[in-house]
């Protein structure tokens, strides 16, 4: 666990955050660098846009006069300023933070993952932690599956959900809904197997044994190899049902995965998946899980 009892070095802070912004450049995050940009790296407004903060707050950070950040907002500068996992933990440690929560490390997006989102702002793409968390979604991601980044504890992996909350199959095609089951198993599965006994993935797999019927059903047929079908089935609660294709890439070095969802152009679901790009979260903020 993190704790506190290490000093904030607010001076050494504030010159990592500077240096990190000054070497962090518009292509990185996906934005035009412009004429009129004459400072190198980004601006401050920028940055505390893409952590998900105000500009003063972060500000005050730099200039080393900001009070001490929670282990969770370090973890949004960490992501926004797409510091490498070395340079994440040592931002932890300037912060006062003896070490990074293993939560908070499954939240950290890979620095490449991070790079390639940022061009993906106007596609369906969401990146995926080893156990099914959903780490980041563009915004026609979230209007196609709702906001699945909000979720804590045992419910950020999508297994759990899968086989404890109703609401976690409602928009996929009723259809699929047994083998998305036995995927789902078969997935926890190994990551039991790679990551042994004692490992996150093992006390899911117990949870969800006393927990859910069809679970413990599923995983006494040890069933192995199982993989997502590369075209998925949804039913949206406004547009209706999509078949979507589903292209996977992979960061074996943190086990996450980045999902990008596509339609075949002329197509029912072509037009319903430009819908939810185009009006993104705003039109089905309602609607998130």
């Amino acid at each position: 666990m993190g704790t506190m009892d290490l000093t904030f070095d607010r001076s050494s802070l504030g010159a990592f955050l500077r240096t990190r912004r000054a070497a962090l450049q518009p292509e990185d995050v996906g934005l035009r660098r412009g004429q009129r940009r004459r400072a190198p790296g980004l601006r401050r407004e920028e940055v505390a846009e893409l952590c998900t903060m105000s500009a003063d707050y972060f500000a005050r950070l730099e200039r080393g006069d900001g009070p001490q950040p929670s282990e969770h907002m370090v973890a949004a500068i960490a992501r926004g300023l797409r510091l490498t996992p070395d340079e994440r933990d040592h931002l932890f440690l300037l912060a006062g933070y003896r070490t990074t929560r293993r939560d908070l490390q499954a939240h950290h997006v890979s620095p490449g993952l991070m790079r390639v989102m940022d061009g993906l702002a106007d596609n369906t793409a969401q990146v995926m932690g080893p156990l099914g968390e959903t780490l980041l979604q563009t915004p026609s991601a979230v209007a196609l599956l709702g906001d699945q980044t909000q979720y804590t504890g045992n419910a950020r992996s999508a297994a759990y959900r899968w086989f404890t909350d109703p609401a976690a199959r409602e928009r996929y095609d009723p259809a699929e809904h047994s083998t998305n089951s036995r995927v789902n198993v078969a997935l926890l599965r190994a990551a039991v197997t790679r990551d042994g006994s004692g490992s996150h993935a093992a006390d899911l797999a117990d949870v969800l044994r006393g927990t859910s019927e069809e679970f413990a059903r599923l995983w006494d047929r040890h069933e192995v190899g199982l993989r997502w079908s590369e075209t998925k089935r949804f039913v949206h609660p406004q547009v209706g049902r999509l078949a979507l294709y589903c292209q996977l890439l992979l960061e074996p070095d943190q086990g996450q995965s980045l999902l990008i969802f596509t339609a075949t152009p002329g197509t029912e679901s072509h037009e319903k998946l430009a819908l939810l790009t185009v009006l993104g979260t705003d039109q089905f903020a309602t609607d998130t899980e």
